[in-house]
């Protein structure tokens, strides 16, 4: 059984998701014989230079006042911190995530790709150093399991897995896919968000009932 999970580096709820999902996979009976495959989706194509995720900038971008933003921001860190993850709601950035859904593109050609990936939400809401420093991001490709060359190789060369991730992106536009989390199970049935983790194990158990 395969599960697709369209996701954003930058993205809270997926990483909120992809932590409670991965509970209901460990939950799950058949999880041996359950295929996960990542696909890139980037929350905003057109950003061109990183912004904080809290103060006056983010809370425009979003119709809110900064005290809003930063609440908002405070709920997410608390429902991260229920699912045993940090979450830091300050010394977070956020930007184009292109270059990340590349690399990922790379790990996962190498057999490591949800391990990068994991690393990079750490990196992302954990870590008191931007994600989208270039240096941070070979440190955790290389953490990951890469060879540095080869990573420094992908990042130098804009094209290296650009038509992967573009290709991901229209895949998902095709299938109607406008925000992530967004998981698709068998190509049967989809889910959008954050769900539950019993919520996330009711439909591997339903889609595998019905194979």
């Amino acid at each position: 059984m395969r599960v697709e999970i369209w996701s954003d580096v930058s993205c809270p709820w997926c990483f909120i998701g992809k932590a409670r999902f991965k509970k209901a996979l460990v939950a799950f009976p058949h999880r041996d014989d359950v295929e996960v495959v990542h696909r890139s989706f980037e929350l905003d194509r057109r950003l061109a230079e990183t912004r904080p995720t809290t103060g006056p900038k983010h809370a425009e971008k979003y119709g809110m006042t900064p005290q809003q933003a930063r609440a908002a921001e405070e709920d997410l860190a608390q429902l991260a911190r229920a699912e045993g993850l940090d979450y830091l709601v300050d010394f977070r950035d956020h930007g184009n995530t292109f270059d990340l859904h590349r690399l990922l593109r790379l790990a996962a050609d190498r057999g490591v790709g949800d391990e990068l990936l994991a690393l990079f939400y750490e990196g992302n809401f954990s870590a008191e150093r931007s994600i989208y420093d270039p240096e941070h991001q070979v440190e955790l490709a290389i953490r990951a399991g890469l060879d540095e060359a080869e990573v420094r190789a992908v990042l130098t060369d804009a094209g290296a897995y650009a038509e992967d991730v573009r290709a991901d992106e229209d895949e998902a536009a095709r299938l109607g896919i406008t925000g992530v989390p967004f998981f698709v199970v068998d190509r049967k049935y989809g889910l959008s968000g954050a769900q539950t983790t019993a919520t996330f194990l009711g439909v591997l158990e339903r889609a595998w009932a019905e194979r």
